[in-house]
């Protein structure tokens, strides 16, 4: 079996997300491999909320460094050696795939099976199923028991 070196796990604080970044972690131990635990706050989001209030941009940001920063100690804390994170803007169906994994030379995405509403996933498809088409390394999906 393939030994991967560097595990990227995308976490939004959903529940499929939190049972997904368990099992990298897992994984991450198992393979001796860095996790990158990685959210990307989607700024189609905030269009039109950003030119009334600047300050929510920049909210979430803090929001989004505090919950990367805990997650990483969730890692430390479960045994992982080396954990990086990263905070991203963008979609994070296209900056998942095309930056952030070739930029850090990720040889493995794990994302779980769902994540996004029934109606997001009818019109526009999940992030996982954006991943699994457009990633350019191996990507597992974690199903939730």
């Amino acid at each position: 079996m393939r030994r991967y070196q560097k595990i990227l796990v995308g976490v939004d604080g959903s529940t499929e997300s939190n049972y997904t970044f368990d099992q990298a972690c897992e994984f991450a131990i198992d393979q001796g491999a860095k996790l990158f635990i990685v959210t990307v706050i989607d700024t189609k989001s905030f269009a039109t909320i950003e030119r009334f209030d600047r300050q929510i941009v920049k909210r979430a940001e803090e929001q989004g460094k505090q919950t990367l920063e805990n997650y990483k100690q969730q890692a430390l804390d479960k045994g992982v050696e080396e954990v990086e994170t990263i905070l991203d803007f963008g979609s994070p169906k296209v900056r998942i795939t095309r930056y952030i994994a070739p930029k850090y030379e990720i040889d493995l995405i794990m994302a779980g099976a769902t994540g996004a509403n029934k109606v997001e996933r009818i019109v526009i498809g999940s992030v996982s199923e954006a991943i699994v088409r457009q990633a350019t390394c191996d990507v597992l999906i974690v199903r939730r028991k």
